[in-house]
């Protein structure tokens, strides 16, 4: 990366190994280990095969760790894959993955887990209901003032914690320090009461739902509904390889990005498998079927309501906030990093290359990231976004680990102080599961996948002009 300009600022390196891990915690875990058991259970009637599904995805988010973590021990810097891409392949993919992040990937993800966060705190102080002359305003086919107040809650937390990022980084990682030390130790309460319960049954977890047909459920037939629980899954992995764009601040990151990507993606596999069997040993599947087809209901707090009772609900309500809060907070502070990076390098707005003399933070690339989520926020649109947001992820992911291969053939007698463990077969086996995973996209929901590669697309007007202009 350029020198820093002399009236500007500079990226501080002070985070260590403890700070990444709790950094790669608290990106992650948001939303997903709370909701996503009840479409998972939907899709395949069966709690082994959801324990399964949660295994898998866990186990195939490990793989890219492993192949991520030998490409960050060679390349780390500030951006993430945007620096290991420019220098692996080329310019135009590393711009198309950075503006794919801007788009829809990152800013996206920001959106929905601040909204999720208003729709708790809305469960547990109600807000104002939007007016029905209010909420049929139309604008482009968008309506950005139906459930308005909730909207607005879920902006000013992305203000909020702009801002707080913004004050420094040291702020963003203790808060995250506190938050996910907090989040780990409910959740682990949790696990403990529900073992203990007496309204949990081994039962529960062995019964299949009365829907689930054994004939049916077999060959491609299982293969699809696996392949479509793991999509919903992966949305709860979704964010590991994010520390990345941080590698200029980190202290040691050669060995310490590695190690905090493995050391933080096995804690979040250990949490989530504990989370979901508990689920799945209090209540029986055919319960989730039902939230999932009600569309209304989150899954982890009927199940903690169903053996704490009210004060449960309050519990799980309350984790849900936490862990939503930090995570926005978290991917916000990464994030940014990433657009910083792009500017620098003549591949984003020029005005983004801006570094706080102060509070030596991007300042600049976090107020447009927050502007952009916002619009996000009020169009309404950033649950569909999200849908795609899993498609457009890992075609980078598996280019990630792609470069694994590439940078063996190009730098073989390149200092590598991590090697990926299992080489050539874990990368290999990422690199065919985003390729499966794509391809069965494109053909099993072609829309979410073909509007995902034409947001991608909208960078290329952006990318000829800056270009250009470089």
């Amino acid at each position: 990366m350029k020198s820093t300009p002399p009236n500007q600022g500079k990226l501080v390196r002070s985070i260590g190994l403890t700070s990444a891990v709790v950094l790669i915690i608290s990106s992650v875990i948001g939303t997903g280990v709370f909701k996503k058991v009840a479409p998972m259970s939907a899709a395949l009637e069966s709690p082994s095969l959801v324990l399964i599904a949660w295994l898998i995805a866990g186990l195939i988010s490990l793989a890219g760790t492993l192949s991520n973590a030998e490409v960050a021990s060679m390349l780390a810097d500030s951006g993430g894959e945007f620096v290991y891409f420019r220098k692996i392949y080329n310019r135009f993919f590393a711009f198309l993955f950075g503006w794919t992040n801007f788009a829809v990937i990152r800013t996206a993800s920001i959106a929905s887990i601040a909204y999720v966060f208003s729709q708790s705190l809305n469960s547990v102080f109600p807000f104002p209901v939007t007016s029905a002359s209010l909420a049929e305003i139309n604008f482009l086919g968008l309506h950005p003032f139906d459930n308005l107040s909730v909207k607005l809650v879920a902006i000013a937390l992305i203000i909020f914690l702009t801002y707080f990022n913004y004050k420094g980084l040291k702020l963003g990682e203790n808060l995250s320090r506190v938050l996910t030390a907090l989040m780990i130790t409910v959740m682990l309460l949790i696990i403990i009461l529900a073992l203990l319960s007496n309204y949990g049954s081994l039962e529960n977890i062995t019964t299949n739902s009365v829907r689930y047909n054994a004939d049916e459920m077999s060959g491609a037939t299982l293969f699809k509904a696996l392949a479509l629980a793991c999509l919903s899954a992966f949305w709860g992995y979704e964010g590991w390889a994010s520390v990345g764009f941080i590698g200029g601040e980190m202290k040691n990151p050669q060995k310490n990005l590695p190690l905090a990507l493995i050391i933080g993606t096995l804690i979040i596999m250990a949490l989530y498998m504990s989370m979901n069997f508990v689920y799945l040993y209090i209540l029986p599947i055919d319960d989730f079927i039902k939230i999932y087809e009600s569309k209304n209901g989150i899954a982890a707090v009927a199940v903690v309501s169903h053996f704490l009772g009210s004060w449960g609900g309050v519990l799980i309500s309350g984790l849900i906030l936490v862990a939503t809060f930090n995570c926005a907070s978290t991917t916000i502070l990464l994030a940014s990093r990433l657009f910083y990076a792009m500017a620098n390098d003549k591949m984003f707005f020029k005005s983004v290359d801006y570094i706080h003399p102060v509070y030596n933070t991007p300042s600049r690339a976090l107020f447009i990231q927050a502007i952009w989520t916002s619009l996000l926020v009020l169009s309404g649109t950033f649950d569909q976004l999200t849908d795609m947001l899993i498609f457009a992820a890992f075609i980078f992911y598996g280019a990630t680990a792609f470069g694994v291969f590439v940078l063996r053939k190009k730098m073989p007698e390149a200092h590598r102080p991590y090697k990926v463990i299992g080489y050539p077969i874990v990368p290999a086996i990422f690199v065919l599961f985003c390729v499966i995973l794509i391809v069965n996209t494109l053909i099993e929901k072609p829309v979410e996948a073909l509007s995902g590669l034409g947001l991608m697309a909208t960078g290329l007007p952006f990318y000829y002009y800056w270009t250009k202009n470089k």
